[in-house]
């Protein structure tokens, strides 16, 4: 079974267009709400982002959304994507201008990345590899070590290194996809992409056939 009706949700962190065009480009008919009929009518959801950890989990509380994308994602198991904020707003905690609350879906916290060389720059801003930890049906087509393209300073540092599905070498290392279950985030944008961000919308689209990867 292929995904086709994708809820994106809008709660003010980033322009949502480019991600809207890449799933219709991926084959899915995405509608970007924050209404939670949407989400509990959704074959999967998409939590894109850019911008502060505090501020988006606000945003969220504020449009009345964590409690519906809770039910939908973990009682549910409804697919559900993060990109960059959206992916780190999985965590615990994040650490950006102070400590704030995240939706816990995946253990772990969010914290600055530190230059691991006196010229590696913060933000970390360009295309760097994806390296899989193990296969995975997100990466279907898509060769090891493809570069994706990034825009970010915080890392999520998983509490569980099962959790971290593929790193990128910058800063030391940190991970660029987690998943769990239903759940997987990516730190990268795959709308931004070019072709293999694509694959990795079609796969994620078309890898919901049966019961949810583990």
């Amino acid at each position: 079974m292929k995904i086709q009706h994708v809820a994106i949700i809008s709660y003010g962190m980033g322009n949502l267009d480019s991600v809207r065009r890449a799933l219709e480009v991926a084959g899915a008919s995405p509608r970007v709400t924050a209404d939670p009929r949407d989400i509990a009518a959704a074959d999967a959801i998409v939590l894109p982002g850019v911008g502060a950890f505090g501020v988006a989990m606000a945003n969220l509380g504020d449009l009345g959304l964590v409690e519906p994308l809770t039910g939908a994602v973990l009682d549910d198991r409804v697919p559900f994507l993060g990109i960059c904020l959206g992916m780190q707003l999985l965590a615990e905690v994040g650490t950006e201008f102070g400590q704030h609350d995240g939706l816990g879906y995946i253990a772990g916290s969010v914290d600055l990345l530190t230059p691991d060389t006196p010229g590696t720059r913060i933000p970390h801003v360009g295309w760097n590899e994806v390296d899989p930890t193990a296969p995975h049906p997100l990466f279907a087509g898509i060769e090891d070590r493809s570069d994706f393209y990034f825009v970010h300073s915080y890392r999520f540092s998983c509490a569980n290194s099962s959790d971290a599905l593929a790193t990128t070498p910058y800063c030391g290392g940190f991970a660029s996809v987690v998943a769990r279950d239903n759940i997987i985030g990516v730190q990268f944008h795959p709308e931004k992409s070019q072709s293999v961000g694509l694959q990795l919308l079609r796969n994620f689209l078309g890898m919901w056939g049966g019961s949810a990867p583990c």
